[in-house]
Protein backbone atom coordinates (compact mmCIF):
# COMPACT_ATOMS: atom_id res chain seq x y z
CA UNK A 1 0.00 0.00 0.00
CA UNK A 2 1.79 3.48 -1.01
CA UNK A 3 2.11 5.73 2.19
CA UNK A 4 -0.10 8.99 2.25
CA UNK A 5 1.80 11.99 2.08
CA UNK A 6 2.20 13.88 5.62
CA UNK A 7 -0.45 16.76 4.62
CA UNK A 8 1.13 20.16 6.97
CA UNK A 9 -0.13 23.87 6.57
CA UNK A 10 2.40 26.64 7.44
CA UNK A 11 0.38 30.10 8.30
CA UNK A 12 1.37 33.87 9.71
CA UNK A 13 -0.35 36.44 9.27
CA UNK A 14 2.46 39.29 9.37
CA UNK A 15 2.95 42.42 6.74
CA UNK A 16 6.82 42.56 6.88
CA UNK A 17 9.30 41.79 8.93
CA UNK A 18 10.78 38.24 9.97
CA UNK A 19 7.41 36.62 10.36
CA UNK A 20 6.60 36.17 6.91
CA UNK A 21 10.61 35.37 6.00
CA UNK A 22 10.08 32.59 8.08
CA UNK A 23 6.96 30.95 6.96
CA UNK A 24 8.71 31.23 3.57
CA UNK A 25 11.71 29.62 4.33
CA UNK A 26 10.13 27.04 6.36
CA UNK A 27 7.29 26.12 3.98
CA UNK A 28 10.21 26.08 1.25
CA UNK A 29 12.34 23.45 3.71
CA UNK A 30 9.59 21.35 4.54
CA UNK A 31 9.07 20.77 1.00
CA UNK A 32 11.96 18.92 0.48
CA UNK A 33 10.97 16.40 2.43
CA UNK A 34 9.54 13.19 1.35
CA UNK A 35 6.05 11.93 1.44
CA UNK A 36 5.21 15.67 2.42
CA UNK A 37 2.46 18.53 0.46
CA UNK A 38 2.85 21.86 1.92
CA UNK A 39 0.44 24.41 1.98
CA UNK A 40 1.63 28.28 2.71
CA UNK A 41 -1.07 30.69 3.58
CA UNK A 42 0.41 34.61 4.17
CA UNK A 43 -1.42 37.93 4.47
CA UNK A 44 -2.22 39.74 1.28
CA UNK A 45 -0.34 42.34 2.30
CA UNK A 46 2.81 40.68 2.85
CA UNK A 47 5.71 42.73 1.68
CA UNK A 48 7.44 39.22 0.72
CA UNK A 49 5.32 38.63 -2.01
CA UNK A 50 6.57 41.33 -4.08
CA UNK A 51 10.00 40.59 -3.06
CA UNK A 52 12.38 38.10 -4.81
CA UNK A 53 11.66 35.91 -2.62
CA UNK A 54 7.97 35.45 -3.57
CA UNK A 55 6.86 31.98 -2.85
CA UNK A 56 5.51 30.10 -6.02
CA UNK A 57 2.45 28.66 -4.51
CA UNK A 58 0.34 30.42 -1.67
CA UNK A 59 -3.15 31.18 -0.33
CA UNK A 60 -3.42 34.45 0.62
CA UNK A 61 -6.29 35.98 3.53
CA UNK A 62 -7.04 39.43 3.75
CA UNK A 63 -5.71 40.66 7.19
CA UNK A 64 -5.32 44.32 8.32
CA UNK A 65 -2.84 47.28 8.40
CA UNK A 66 -3.76 49.02 11.16
CA UNK A 67 -4.88 49.05 14.88
CA UNK A 68 -8.60 50.17 13.06
CA UNK A 69 -8.42 47.56 10.07
CA UNK A 70 -7.61 44.83 13.01
CA UNK A 71 -10.55 45.77 15.16
CA UNK A 72 -12.89 46.23 11.83
CA UNK A 73 -11.56 42.31 10.45
CA UNK A 74 -12.38 41.24 14.13
CA UNK A 75 -15.87 42.77 13.71
CA UNK A 76 -16.41 40.73 10.55
CA UNK A 77 -14.89 37.56 11.91
CA UNK A 78 -17.87 35.01 10.66
CA UNK A 79 -16.94 35.83 7.54
CA UNK A 80 -13.36 35.46 7.73
CA UNK A 81 -13.56 32.03 10.14
CA UNK A 82 -16.08 30.54 6.83
CA UNK A 83 -12.40 31.62 4.51
CA UNK A 84 -10.38 29.90 6.70
CA UNK A 85 -12.89 26.56 7.35
CA UNK A 86 -12.72 26.27 3.19
CA UNK A 87 -9.22 26.60 3.67
CA UNK A 88 -8.65 23.75 6.30
CA UNK A 89 -11.35 21.29 4.25
CA UNK A 90 -10.02 21.59 1.05
CA UNK A 91 -6.20 20.96 2.19
CA UNK A 92 -6.91 18.67 4.51
CA UNK A 93 -4.06 19.26 6.94
CA UNK A 94 -2.89 16.77 9.23
CA UNK A 95 -0.68 19.29 11.00
CA UNK A 96 -0.55 23.25 11.29
CA UNK A 97 2.19 25.30 11.63
CA UNK A 98 1.98 28.67 13.14
CA UNK A 99 5.09 30.28 11.98
CA UNK A 100 4.93 33.67 14.75
CA UNK A 101 2.23 34.56 16.49
CA UNK A 102 -0.17 36.98 15.97
CA UNK A 103 -3.56 38.91 17.05
CA UNK A 104 -5.57 36.85 14.42
CA UNK A 105 -4.46 33.52 15.26
CA UNK A 106 -6.89 32.68 17.71
CA UNK A 107 -9.54 32.10 14.60
CA UNK A 108 -7.06 29.99 12.59
CA UNK A 109 -6.81 27.79 15.71
CA UNK A 110 -10.50 27.52 16.61
CA UNK A 111 -10.85 26.05 12.75
CA UNK A 112 -8.12 23.83 13.57
CA UNK A 113 -9.26 22.35 16.53
CA UNK A 114 -12.77 21.89 15.20
CA UNK A 115 -11.38 19.86 12.50
CA UNK A 116 -9.10 17.66 14.81
CA UNK A 117 -5.59 19.02 13.21
CA UNK A 118 -2.78 19.01 15.48
CA UNK A 119 -1.20 22.50 16.03
CA UNK A 120 2.67 23.75 16.26
CA UNK A 121 3.05 26.99 17.63
CA UNK A 122 6.85 28.28 17.03
CA UNK A 123 7.29 30.26 20.05
CA UNK A 124 10.08 33.27 19.27
CA UNK A 125 10.00 35.11 22.69
CA UNK A 126 8.69 33.89 26.23
CA UNK A 127 8.04 37.46 27.32
CA UNK A 128 7.95 40.86 24.96
CA UNK A 129 10.90 42.67 25.33
CA UNK A 130 10.37 46.43 26.28
CA UNK A 131 8.72 48.54 23.46
CA UNK A 132 8.80 45.47 21.02
CA UNK A 133 5.23 43.91 19.73
CA UNK A 134 2.14 44.85 19.64
CA UNK A 135 -0.76 45.37 22.04
CA UNK A 136 -1.95 42.85 24.33
CA UNK A 137 0.93 40.26 22.52
CA UNK A 138 1.57 38.39 26.12
CA UNK A 139 -2.07 37.63 26.50
CA UNK A 140 -2.72 36.50 22.98
CA UNK A 141 0.25 34.27 23.03
CA UNK A 142 -0.84 32.61 26.75
CA UNK A 143 -4.01 32.08 24.84
CA UNK A 144 -2.21 30.78 21.56
CA UNK A 145 -0.14 28.12 23.41
CA UNK A 146 -3.35 26.39 25.42
CA UNK A 147 -4.81 25.83 21.92
CA UNK A 148 -0.94 24.11 20.57
CA UNK A 149 -0.37 20.25 20.69
CA UNK A 150 3.51 21.32 20.51
CA UNK A 151 5.37 24.26 21.22
CA UNK A 152 8.66 25.21 19.00
CA UNK A 153 11.30 27.71 19.93
CA UNK A 154 14.33 28.47 18.51
CA UNK A 155 16.72 28.85 21.73
CA UNK A 156 16.59 26.47 24.81
CA UNK A 157 16.49 30.32 26.70
CA UNK A 158 13.09 30.92 25.48
CA UNK A 159 11.84 27.07 25.87
CA UNK A 160 12.69 27.45 29.61
CA UNK A 161 11.17 30.44 29.94
CA UNK A 162 8.27 28.95 28.73
CA UNK A 163 8.29 25.53 30.47
CA UNK A 164 9.36 27.65 34.24
CA UNK A 165 6.27 29.96 33.70
CA UNK A 166 2.17 29.16 34.02
CA UNK A 167 2.03 29.10 30.10
CA UNK A 168 3.32 25.80 28.33
CA UNK A 169 2.83 23.43 31.81
CA UNK A 170 0.39 21.00 29.79
CA UNK A 171 2.14 21.50 26.13
CA UNK A 172 5.30 20.08 25.10
CA UNK A 173 7.85 22.54 24.52
CA UNK A 174 10.73 21.72 21.72
CA UNK A 175 13.68 23.78 21.68
CA UNK A 176 15.89 23.84 18.02
CA UNK A 177 18.89 25.61 16.87
CA UNK A 178 17.85 28.99 14.92
CA UNK A 179 17.90 28.27 11.02
CA UNK A 180 19.36 30.53 8.53
CA UNK A 181 17.29 33.22 6.52
CA UNK A 182 17.66 33.16 3.10
CA UNK A 183 20.91 34.95 2.01
CA UNK A 184 22.71 35.70 -1.22
CA UNK A 185 26.23 35.07 -2.24
CA UNK A 186 28.88 37.60 -1.41
CA UNK A 187 32.57 38.41 -1.48
CA UNK A 188 34.21 37.88 2.17
CA UNK A 189 34.51 40.01 4.87
CA UNK A 190 37.25 42.61 4.01
CA UNK A 191 36.96 41.72 -0.24
CA UNK A 192 36.13 45.61 -0.77
CA UNK A 193 39.97 46.43 0.80
CA UNK A 194 38.19 49.40 2.28
CA UNK A 195 37.79 50.33 5.49
CA UNK A 196 36.07 47.70 8.08
CA UNK A 197 32.43 47.82 7.83
CA UNK A 198 30.30 47.28 11.03
CA UNK A 199 26.65 47.01 11.27
CA UNK A 200 24.27 46.94 13.20
CA UNK A 201 20.87 46.07 11.97
CA UNK A 202 16.85 45.59 13.46
CA UNK A 203 14.51 47.50 15.65
CA UNK A 204 16.06 50.32 17.00
CA UNK A 205 15.04 49.89 20.64
CA UNK A 206 16.75 50.88 24.21
CA UNK A 207 16.92 46.63 24.99
CA UNK A 208 19.28 46.20 21.63
CA UNK A 209 21.89 48.29 23.54
CA UNK A 210 22.26 51.33 21.61
CA UNK A 211 23.67 52.95 24.19
CA UNK A 212 26.55 49.84 24.71
CA UNK A 213 27.43 50.73 21.29
CA UNK A 214 27.75 54.50 21.44
CA UNK A 215 30.25 53.98 24.38
CA UNK A 216 31.92 50.91 22.59
CA UNK A 217 32.81 52.40 19.44
CA UNK A 218 34.82 55.57 19.93
CA UNK A 219 37.17 52.94 21.83
CA UNK A 220 38.03 50.67 18.48
CA UNK A 221 41.38 52.08 18.07
CA UNK A 222 41.35 50.25 14.16
CA UNK A 223 39.66 52.73 11.72
CA UNK A 224 35.99 51.60 10.28
CA UNK A 225 32.69 53.24 9.42
CA UNK A 226 29.51 52.06 10.78
CA UNK A 227 25.94 51.82 9.49
CA UNK A 228 23.07 51.84 12.05
CA UNK A 229 19.67 50.69 10.44
CA UNK A 230 16.32 49.74 11.12
CA UNK A 231 13.45 51.39 12.66
CA UNK A 232 12.49 53.23 16.08
CA UNK A 233 11.94 55.69 17.80
CA UNK A 234 13.93 58.96 17.99
CA UNK A 235 16.23 58.82 21.21
CA UNK A 236 18.88 60.12 23.53
CA UNK A 237 21.38 57.00 22.02
CA UNK A 238 20.98 56.87 18.93
CA UNK A 239 21.40 60.82 18.12
CA UNK A 240 24.67 60.28 20.45
CA UNK A 241 25.51 57.51 17.81
CA UNK A 242 24.65 60.21 15.14
CA UNK A 243 27.09 62.47 16.38
CA UNK A 244 30.31 60.16 16.11
CA UNK A 245 32.17 60.86 12.94
CA UNK A 246 32.43 56.97 11.50
CA UNK A 247 28.52 56.24 12.76
CA UNK A 248 25.73 57.11 10.43
CA UNK A 249 22.69 56.40 11.55
CA UNK A 250 19.67 55.20 9.28
CA UNK A 251 16.44 55.56 10.81
CA UNK A 252 13.89 53.35 8.52
CA UNK A 253 12.28 50.18 7.39
CA UNK A 254 14.65 47.95 4.96
CA UNK A 255 12.65 46.57 2.81
CA UNK A 256 12.46 43.10 2.21
CA UNK A 257 14.84 42.62 -1.33
CA UNK A 258 17.11 45.61 0.66
CA UNK A 259 17.88 43.22 3.39
CA UNK A 260 20.41 40.70 2.04
CA UNK A 261 22.14 43.32 0.03
CA UNK A 262 22.47 45.34 3.62
CA UNK A 263 24.05 42.26 5.29
CA UNK A 264 26.66 41.50 2.27
CA UNK A 265 27.81 45.19 2.63
CA UNK A 266 29.23 43.96 6.28
CA UNK A 267 32.46 42.45 7.56
CA UNK A 268 31.46 42.21 10.81
CA UNK A 269 27.46 42.51 12.16
CA UNK A 270 27.10 43.76 15.90
CA UNK A 271 24.52 42.47 18.29
CA UNK A 272 25.36 45.06 21.66
CA UNK A 273 22.01 43.75 23.17
CA UNK A 274 21.44 44.08 26.79
CA UNK A 275 18.54 40.82 26.31
CA UNK A 276 18.00 38.45 23.65
CA UNK A 277 15.69 35.11 22.71
CA UNK A 278 18.26 34.47 19.81
CA UNK A 279 19.08 36.69 16.45
CA UNK A 280 17.44 36.10 12.94
CA UNK A 281 19.77 38.69 12.18
CA UNK A 282 22.67 37.11 13.83
CA UNK A 283 21.47 33.83 11.93
CA UNK A 284 21.85 35.77 8.39
CA UNK A 285 24.83 37.33 9.24
CA UNK A 286 26.56 33.86 9.91
CA UNK A 287 24.51 31.96 7.29
CA UNK A 288 25.80 34.84 4.66
CA UNK A 289 29.64 34.67 5.61
CA UNK A 290 30.04 37.82 8.17
CA UNK A 291 31.45 37.86 11.32
CA UNK A 292 29.20 38.70 14.38
CA UNK A 293 29.92 40.29 17.76
CA UNK A 294 27.41 39.35 20.25
CA UNK A 295 26.60 40.08 23.88
CA UNK A 296 26.22 37.21 26.60
CA UNK A 297 23.45 37.43 27.22
CA UNK A 298 19.64 35.35 26.46
CA UNK A 299 20.03 32.81 24.09
CA UNK A 300 22.58 34.74 22.24
CA UNK A 301 24.79 32.64 24.23
CA UNK A 302 23.90 29.62 22.31
CA UNK A 303 23.49 30.22 19.44
CA UNK A 304 27.13 31.18 18.99
CA UNK A 305 29.10 29.83 21.49
CA UNK A 306 30.18 26.78 18.94
CA UNK A 307 30.55 29.16 15.81
CA UNK A 308 34.32 29.96 14.98
CA UNK A 309 32.55 33.15 12.92
CA UNK A 310 31.02 34.62 16.29
CA UNK A 311 32.59 36.46 19.01
CA UNK A 312 30.94 36.62 22.55
CA UNK A 313 31.68 39.21 25.18
CA UNK A 314 30.15 40.71 27.82
CA UNK A 315 27.36 43.20 27.47
CA UNK A 316 29.42 46.22 28.51
CA UNK A 317 31.08 48.81 26.39
CA UNK A 318 35.04 48.16 26.54
CA UNK A 319 34.21 44.09 26.24
CA UNK A 320 31.95 45.16 22.93
CA UNK A 321 35.24 47.36 21.63
CA UNK A 322 37.67 44.53 22.60
CA UNK A 323 35.58 41.68 20.51
CA UNK A 324 35.40 43.84 17.39
CA UNK A 325 39.05 44.90 17.83
CA UNK A 326 40.22 41.22 17.97
CA UNK A 327 37.97 40.48 14.67
CA UNK A 328 39.62 43.32 13.07
CA UNK A 329 43.44 42.57 14.04
CA UNK A 330 42.76 38.62 13.51
CA UNK A 331 39.68 37.38 11.63
CA UNK A 332 38.82 33.65 11.98
CA UNK A 333 38.23 31.25 9.43
CA UNK A 334 34.36 31.65 7.65
CA UNK A 335 32.65 28.68 6.90
CA UNK A 336 31.14 28.30 3.52
CA UNK A 337 27.33 29.56 2.79
CA UNK A 338 25.07 27.03 4.12
CA UNK A 339 21.63 25.98 2.25
CA UNK A 340 18.95 28.08 3.92
CA UNK A 341 16.30 25.52 2.56
CA UNK A 342 18.30 22.32 4.01
CA UNK A 343 18.66 23.77 7.53
CA UNK A 344 15.04 24.40 7.37
CA UNK A 345 14.55 20.45 6.60
CA UNK A 346 15.32 20.33 10.70
CA UNK A 347 12.09 21.14 11.40
CA UNK A 348 10.15 19.17 9.70
CA UNK A 349 10.34 15.98 11.87
CA UNK A 350 8.19 17.59 14.94
CA UNK A 351 5.51 17.72 12.33
CA UNK A 352 5.34 14.06 12.78
CA UNK A 353 5.55 13.69 16.40
CA UNK A 354 2.14 12.02 17.81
Amino acid sequence: MTKSAERILVWQWGRRGAGPRIAVDLADGLRRLPDTDVLLCLSDRAEILQSRNAPDTVVKVATYSSIQGLVGRLLTAPGFLHQLGRIVRDFRPDVAICAMPGPLDLLMTYVLRRAGVRIVVIVHDAQPHPGDGYPFQAILQRRLIRQADQIVTFSRHVANGLTTGPDAVDCPVVALAHPPFIGEAAAPPFAHEGAPRILMFGRLLPYKGLDLLAEALPHVRHDFECRVVGQGPESPELGRLATLAQVRVENRWVAEDELPRLIAWADIVVLPYREASQSGVGAMAIASGRYVVATRVGGLVEQFSDDAQAVLCAPEPGAIATALENILEAPPPVRPQVDSGQEWENLGGYSRQP
